[in-house]
C-alpha cells in the first residue's frame, strides 16, 4: 500500500481538465451517433478503448486485482455502461447544452451518496456552491421551457435524467476505486467489462455497422474516453468525491460552447446567466479552508 498525499487544489484542477476532455468526447459522440447510430458507434468506441488501454496496461505485467477490488471494477463498469448508452442516447435528440444542464441533478446527489457509503464530511463550501450552480441550471432550463424543441425531445430528456442519476453513483464509485487501484488498471478494467457487455448484445441485436469514413472520429472519442478517465481517477484518488463533484458544473459551458460552434445550437440570455452561477458556485465550492484538508490515505500500490 502506498500513501498518497492529499492535494484538494491540484485535484480540483486536474478535475477541471477531465471535464473538459470528456465534454469534448460528448461532441464527437453526438455527431457520430447521428452519423452512425448509438448501438454501432458504442461498440467500435469500446473496442478501440480496450486496445489502447491494454496497450499501456498488460505489458505492466501487474498482478491480478484482489477480489474486492474487482467487484469495484466490474460494478462501475456496468454502471458506466448503462450511464453512457441513456445519455449518448438521449444526446442525439436534444440539444447539448440541456443535456449537461439535466446532468447536474448527479453532483448533488453525488453529496448525500458520499457522505452515505463514503464517510464523507459535507462542508459548508461545497453545499453553498453546488446549490449555486444548481440555481444556474434551474435558470438554464426555465429558458429551455421556453424554447421551441422538436419531436423525441420528453423522451431524451428522461434518458439524460436517467443517466445523471447513474453518474451520481458513478462519481462515487470513482473514489471508492481511485482509493483501490491505479489509474491504468481503473481505466483498463472499465474499458474490458464495458467492451464485454456491449459484445454480448451483438447475438440479439446483429453486428454493428462499419464506421467506414467515420473511423478516425471513432479512435479519436475513445482517445478522449481514456484520457477522462485517467484524470479524473489521479484525481478522485487526491481529494473528496463531494469536493470534485462540482466540477461537473464547468461541464455546461463546454457543451454550451461545442452546440453552437459544431452543430449551431443557440445559447441564450438564460444561458449566459445560468453559467454565470454555475462557475460561481465552482468557485465556492473549489475554495477550501486549510482545516478542510483531507488527510493522508491509503492506495494500493
Amino acid at each position: 500500500m502506498n500513501r498518497v498525499a492529499q492535494h484538494p487544489v491540484q485535484a480540483f484542477l486536474v478535475a477541471l481538465a477531465a471535464v473538459g476532455v470528456l465534454s469534448a468526447m460528448d461532441a464527437v459522440m453526438k455527431a457520430l451517433v447521428l452519423a452512425i447510430g448509438l448501438y454501432a458507434v458504442s461498440i467500435w468506441r469500446a473496442l478501440v478503448g480496450l486496445i489502447l488501454a491494454g496497450t499501456f496496461y498488460l505489458p505492466r505485467r501487474l498482478p491480478w486485482p484482489r477480489r474486492a477490488t474487482l467487484k469495484i471494477h466490474v460494478g462501475r463498469g456496468v454502471l458506466v455502461t448503462v450511464m453512457g448508452l441513456l445519455f449518448f442516447w438521449g444526446l442525439g435528440r436534444i440539444p447539448m447544452a440541456q443535456a449537461i444542464a439535466l446532468t447536474f441533478i448527479s453532483p448533488l446527489i453525488a453529496l448525500v451518496l458520499a457522505a452515505l457509503f463514503l464517510g464523507e464530511h459535507i462542508g459548508p463550501r461545497s453545499i453553498i456552491g453546488s446549490f449555486a450552480a444548481f440555481a444556474g441550471v434551474i435558470v438554464i432550463v426555465l429558458g429551455q421551457l421556453r424554447a421551441e424543441l422538436g419531436p423525441g425531445v420528453l423522451v431524451g430528456s428522461v434518458a439524460v435524467l436517467g443517466s445523471a442519476i447513474c453518474y451520481a453513483g458513478n462519481i462515487v464509485l470513482m473514489r471508492h476505486q481511485a482509493l483501490a487501484a491505479k489509474p491504468l488498471e481503473i481505466s483498463f478494467f472499465q474499458s474490458l467489462t464495458v467492451t464485454a457487455l456491449l459484445v454480448a448484445s451483438v447475438p440479439f441485436l446483429g453486428p454493428p455497422a462499419w464506421p467506414g469514413l467515420q473511423w478516425s472520429w471513432v479512435v479519436v472519442a475513445a482517445l478522449m474516453s481514456f484520457s477522462g478517465v485517467l484524470l479524473f481517477s489521479f484525481a478522485y484518488a487526491r481529494a473528496e468525491a463531494g469536493y470534485l463533484s462540482v466540477t461537473e458544473y464547468t461541464g455546461f459551458l463546454w457543451a454550451a460552447a461545442l452546440g453552437w460552434l459544431v452543430f449551431h445550437e443557440p445559447v441564450s440570455l438564460y444561458t449566459l446567466a445560468g453559467a454565470v452561477l454555475i462557475v460561481g458556485g465552482c468557485l465556492v465550492a473549489a475554495r477550501r479552508e486549510p482545516s478542510d484538508a483531507a488527510p493522508e490515505m491509503e492506495v494500493a500500490a
